[in-house]
């Protein structure tokens, strides 16, 4: 586990427990070792917060690339802080470059890492459970792991869209783990990281109890609405 997610586990993450109090559900069916991946509906920031609260094990989180080539003081500062955390550099610019995450998770999980993914691609504008992309499919069955679905509630109230951090007393956070979905012997053609991607989607779906939308998220959310 890298230092600085190590720090973090016996300060952040009792603080967040603490504080907020999470129910958490299944912790049972998450491997003690070998690489897995979360995969998780999307409601708010906070999402990865308590995961990574919840979890005794090291989470690869995705971040922006951006964060790992800023220049001066505060670029200093960025990118010791995520290659602390053991962050995934991810390029928003689509294309190749885009798919070099991937690249650089495969080894993380091959090596008996566990990564988190977000397969709606965002958060959910309204609460609702949007159609997985099939990202989460591709990685799970190229490094040969399994997926851990994961079911959030409630951290909508907790980090509205356009909170910045987290606030007390706005509801109760409850997560929820699955049983693991095996990708041995998986397809890697269209059709079959199709069909992976919606079986993860429908076991979320089944711990979160939210209305499936069978289209993509917007891209972009709506401004945010008063509380």
């Amino acid at each position: 586990m890298p230092l600085l997610y190590s720090i973090g586990k016996v300060t952040v993450g009792p603080a967040l427990m603490l504080g907020w109090r999470p129910h958490v559900e299944g912790r049972e069916n998450i491997p003690k070792t070998g690489g897995l991946i979360f995969a998780g509906n999307h409601l708010s920031v906070a999402d990865e917060l308590f995961l990574g609260a919840s979890v005794p094990r090291h989470i690869a989180f995705w971040a922006k690339s951006d964060y790992f080539t800023g220049s001066g003081f505060n670029g200093w500062v960025s990118r010791t802080v995520l290659n602390g955390l053991g962050a995934i550099p991810v390029n928003r610019g689509g294309g190749r470059a885009a798919l070099t995450a991937f690249d650089g998770a495969i080894p993380v999980l091959r090596g008996g890492d566990c990564v988190a993914v977000y397969p709606e691609g965002t958060r959910s504008p309204d609460g609702r459970l949007y159609r997985g992309r099939t990202g989460v499919a591709r990685l799970a069955v190229g490094a040969g792991v399994p997926i851990i679905p994961v079911g959030t509630i409630g951290t909508e109230r907790v980090q509205p869209i356009g909170q910045p951090y987290p606030m007390p007393f706005r509801g109760k956070i409850t997560i929820k783990y699955g049983k693991p979905i095996d990708t041995t012997g998986r397809a890697d053609d269209r059709t079959s990281l199709r069909a992976l991607t919606d079986e993860v989607m429908a076991e979320i779906q089944k711990l979160t109890g939210q209305e499936y939308v069978p289209r993509y998220a917007p891209a972009k959310t709506p401004p945010p609405q008063d509380a």
